[in-house]
């Protein structure tokens, strides 16, 4: 018997004129702000990303409080309409700390269902003047044993955290850490505000992707408070997470929507044998590939994205499936990036490489493509066939 879903708003799959208009101001915003050279300069500032256009983009545009409700101090719009800021944000690599602010601590707040925390801490997110990342949310951290790298424990009227996590998002910087760590009653969430001394120790990583910074948080005693029920925390880690895959892959759409264009504005231009190397029928082939893919990975992701907006129960399917798709097409997309670029896309000075290093380390930053396929595999439908992926209207 075929299990049935509910079916998903239509608005949420297409691209209406309000999403087109935020669309068009946020791509006219990043190529005032996001050349090659913008990049590099924001990757190499102090906080790892330009702290003025941080508040710009949350004052003059609204993105960081665009998915966040009204009663704290949000837009009141939904995860459709973030997922047109991330995809224009992962085209023009923004290094600003969105992906970690605004999805993942935003989406826990909101889905821990703590009234208290929220009014704490959306507002400042909405208004730009709080960072925040979330640590300990993959399901095991290696070398553990199985256990949890944060163990939370009662001290007077309130909790300290012990214990590590490495490759936080933003975990150097961040004004707010939302930690998972173990109790004597199970996993639970904590706020986390390290305050400079020696209970956080946060150590920043080399990582291949220096738009996107990590590091290791070594928590030695952090006072923390408990946000949320302990009950829910599993699913509250779960939903994040998916919501981060959908987020990065909207981002990744992006990024391979800006490779393909590069790539096909550089053939057109380059001449070989006396006409464009474009002409060529093996550089069209290629080209066709990519745009096939982007196509594909588009869907996938509008999927994802309309399920995150709804709260659907297809979710975890959505999510992981986009993670697949749109992960395998932008590093397809960069790869004809820097190969149809011939020797020029191989320097440091093309920015070329900074999209193959952001598609590298996207492929395993919420799970590596054989956990998402192990994960499908005991979610799909059986027997019948699972939902289909409904094309994007443009």
């Amino acid at each position: 018997m075929q299990r049935h879903h509910p079916v998903i708003d239509p608005q949420l799959l297409s691209e209406t004129d309000e999403r087109r208009e935020l669309r068009n101001v946020l791509r006219d915003f990043f190529t005032e702000v996001g050349g090659a050279e913008d990049v590099r300069a924001q990757a190499a500032a102090p906080r790892g990303h330009d702290e003025a256009l941080w508040v710009r983009l949350a004052g003059e545009i609204g993105v960081h409080g665009m998915a966040i409700p009204e009663e704290y101090g949000g837009s009141g719009f939904t995860f459709a309409e973030l997922a047109v800021v991330l995809e224009e944000a992962g085209r023009a690599l923004y290094c600003g700390p969105l992906l970690p602010t605004v999805v993942l601590a935003g989406h826990a707040l909101q889905c821990s269902g703590d009234r208290r925390a929220g009014e704490r801490y959306l507002p400042r997110i909405a208004d730009g003047t709080l960072t925040a990342t979330v640590a300990g949310f993959s399901a095991v951290e290696p070398g553990l044993a199985g256990e949890l790298g944060v163990t939370a424990e009662r001290e007077g009227a309130g909790w300290v955290l012990r214990g590590r996590v490495d490759f936080v998002l933003d975990g150097a910087d961040a004004d707010l850490l939302l930690v998972r760590a173990g109790t004597a009653d199970g996993p639970r969430l904590f706020a986390c505000e390290p305050a400079g001394d020696a209970t956080c120790q946060r150590t920043p990583r080399r990582v291949l992707d220096e738009t996107r910074r990590q590091a290791l948080v070594e928590f030695r005693g952090a006072p923390a408070t408990a946000v949320g029920a302990a009950e829910g925390a599993e699913g509250v880690v779960e939903m994040t997470l998916d919501a981060g895959r959908a987020a990065l892959a909207a981002e990744q759409v992006g990024g391979g929507g800006h490779a393909l264009d590069a790539t096909v504005d550089f053939v057109s231009r380059r001449h070989q044998f006396g006409r464009p190397i474009g002409s060529f029928q093996a550089v069209k082939h290629r080209l066709a590939e990519v745009l096939v893919a982007l196509e594909a990975a588009r869907s996938a992701s509008a999927y994802a994205t309309a399920c995150t907006a709804a709260a659907s129960p297809q979710l975890p399917v959505a999510a992981c499936a986009a993670a697949l798709v749109c992960s395998e097409t932008f590093r397809l997309a960069t790869a004809e990036y820097v190969q149809l670029h011939g020797g020029i896309g191989f320097t440091w000075e093309h920015p070329a490489h900074l999209y193959v290093r952001r598609a590298r380390s996207g492929e395993a930053l919420f799970g590596t493509p054989d956990r998402y396929r192990a994960r499908l595999a005991g979610l799909v439908v059986r027997p019948g066939p699972g939902p289909a992926l409904p094309a994007v209207k443009k």
